[in-house]
């Protein structure tokens, strides 16, 4: 039997969910293309950053895979050949399709603005998360005093996400190292007129206030200008900041502009009732110009829904037109609290966090087995800094 080709590039929730699915199934052979040998879990960046594990964000795909028929390659695509239907990659490999799932994800969008790229911390990725929490300890240790203002642009949920952790961590550093944690300021900066925008107004207010309890100066209608490497400059005004966190922006990967496909307004790729830019070309996920794109939830429904009708298929079965789902939306504002909006009911507090707990798990659960995925949410508890008082702290604290 010759089996149909498919080929997978992007090794994010959409890209991984339609690659097992695929690739158990014994009328395929299947390639994922991805530039990185670990599954990212980007709804638990924030934790990272602020003192978890890295494991917690992070699921080696080799685990992911274990029993599964599938080649995997870390590379980049480049390119496109549409005639003989070859992707080239950076690597300058080319891999063949009968199929082709495009699931690339975002790049970080500065806005052109002067000196954010440069002097900005980020939480893209897992090397992000670590690489501001390193910053924010070094920063302590070699101080010994923390920052003026700790700054986190973006309101939407990673923004929120982290901001609202960013108190206790920090005030758990200075504590560790015997230091005054009374004159912790953090910021968080939103150019729309309030927090968390794309979410519905009595939600937003109420995050807001919850915001301003745990302690956090919340600025709305405010626009970025410019960064140094001392300062931020927003509407004119300075704060003075070595410490600012850019959550705001994100754009559609290049290899579609490059590459001559059809972009919408959003800047997203338009693709028909079938998830299709163009004959057996298939786009998902935040690639894809369709309704709840950007969310987590909507890349793995993509990745279900594009695997399915590829099997109908074969089996010589129509394939189903798309209908987008409405996701569930859960936020983490600090310790134990947390927004959840399901449909028309909402959920705020302890209960919210419980449930934030749940849905981590069954999002791993997307990837893995049961078990593994709540051991995966138990790394929740666990936590890790790179810094020696606080590790020495962390080990006497269990003894």
């Amino acid at each position: 039997m010759t089996k149909h080709k498919i080929l997978v590039v992007g090794g994010g929730f959409g890209g991984i969910k339609a690659s097992l699915l695929l690739a158990k199934n014994p009328y395929f052979d299947v390639t994922l293309i991805t530039d990185n040998p670990n599954f990212r879990y980007y709804p638990t960046l924030f934790r990272t950053a602020t003192g978890g594990v890295e494991q917690l964000a992070s699921i080696p795909l080799e685990t992911i895979f274990k029993k599964v028929p599938i080649n995997i390659f870390i590379d980049s695509a480049v390119s496109i050949d549409r005639d003989t239907r070859m992707i080239k990659t950076k690597q300058n490999k080319e891999f063949g399709y009968d199929s082709l799932i495009l699931a690339l994800g975002v790049k970080t969008n500065y806005f052109h603005i002067k000196g954010l790229e440069k002097y900005s911390y980020g939480i893209k990725t897992v090397e992000d998360a670590e690489k501001l929490k390193k910053h924010l300890h070094d920063q302590i240790t070699k101080n010994l005093k923390p920052d003026l203002n700790y700054v986190v642009v973006g309101g939407g949920p990673t923004g929120v996400e982290l901001a609202a952790m960013l108190p206790s961590y920090i005030s758990k550093i200075l504590r560790n190292h015997g230091l005054d944690n009374n004159n912790v300021h953090i910021d968080i900066v939103e150019a729309s007129k309030r927090m968390l925008p794309k979410s519905t107004k009595d939600l937003s207010i109420k995050v807001e206030r919850h915001l301003k309890k745990l302690g956090i100066n919340v600025y709305t209608n405010t626009v970025v200008q410019s960064e140094t490497s001392g300062r931020l400059l927003v509407n004119n005004s300075p704060i003075m900041s070595h410490t600012v966190i850019w959550t705001a922006g994100a754009s559609n990967h290049p290899f579609f502009l490059d590459n001559n496909f059809n972009i919408s307004k959003h800047g997203r790729v338009i693709v028909d009732r079938h998830l299709q830019s163009e004959p057996d070309i298939y786009v998902i996920g935040d690639n894809a110009d369709t309704r709840y794109s950007g969310m987590a939830q909507t890349a793995i429904y993509d990745g279900e829904f594009v695997a399915n009708n590829l099997i109908r298929i074969v089996k010589g079965q129509k394939p189903l037109g798309y209908k987008a789902k409405q996701p569930i939306y859960v936020f983490s504002v600090g310790p134990k609290w947390a927004a959840v909006l399901w449909g028309r009911l909402r959920v705020y507090g302890l209960l919210g966090s419980w449930l934030r707990q749940i849905a981590d798990i069954v999002g791993y659960h997307s990837f893995e087995p049961w078990q593994m995925a709540i051991e995966q949410a138990a790394e929740e508890l666990e936590s890790e800094d790179d810094c020696p008082v606080c590790d020495h702290k962390k080990s006497k604290s269990k003894k």
